[in-house]
């Protein structure tokens, strides 16, 4: 049985990735780092498995679906 996907907060993705906050929401901004996504109207997480997939593997992330060489 597949296990549901758990949200994360910035804090707990600050701890994995060793991050700063400037630095996450600029690699969202160059698409080089997960996006949030909206949990209630003032507030957002990211799924736990695409922060999974880029601590694994930073340099080759991107998002579910996107080809790297742009296919």
């Amino acid at each position: 049985m597949l296990m549901p996907d758990r949200i994360i907060r910035l804090n707990t993705v600050l701890s994995r990735t060793g991050l700063s906050r400037s630095t996450i929401y600029r690699k969202i901004a160059e698409g080089t780092f997960p996006a949030q996504i909206r949990i209630r109207v003032n507030g957002a997480g990211w799924r736990e498995s695409d922060i999974n997939r880029w601590v694994a593997y930073p340099v080759a992330w991107r998002p579910e679906g996107e080809r790297s060489d742009g296919r």
